[in-house]
């Protein structure tokens, strides 16, 4: 068993890096570097700090649906991409915990 780090990145899906969505910025820099891998997630409601709700309900009709990028890989590789996140994120949440890797197979 390996005991790994997990970046979880909370965003919303209208945040932007140089003119593109900022979870693809995050992923693709994640790929670029050589991460293990990314998943981003859009979840179908939340709210943040400013207590906003953001829903997927017709009703509504959010332009900006809450997005979570998670990333996994070992500490080390983590550490050295948190700062990339820290420079890219300017609203949202940035969290960091460790996982034990139970099983790691290529998709």
């Amino acid at each position: 068993m390996k005991v790994w780090k997990q970046l979880t990145i909370y965003i919303g899906e209208s945040n932007h890096w140089h003119h593109q969505p900022l979870y693809m910025a995050i992923i693709e820099t994640a790929r670029q570097r050589g991460l293990a891998g990314a998943t981003v997630t859009r979840a179908i409601a939340g709210y943040g700090k400013n207590s906003t709700i953001h829903t997927t309900q017709l009703w509504e009709l959010s332009a900006d649906l809450p997005i979570v990028v998670t990333i996994i890989d070992s500490e080390k590789a983590i550490a050295d991409f948190i700062p990339l996140v820290q420079e890219m994120v300017k609203d949202g949440l940035v969290a960091l915990q460790t996982v034990e890797i139970i099983h790691h197979a290529p998709l």
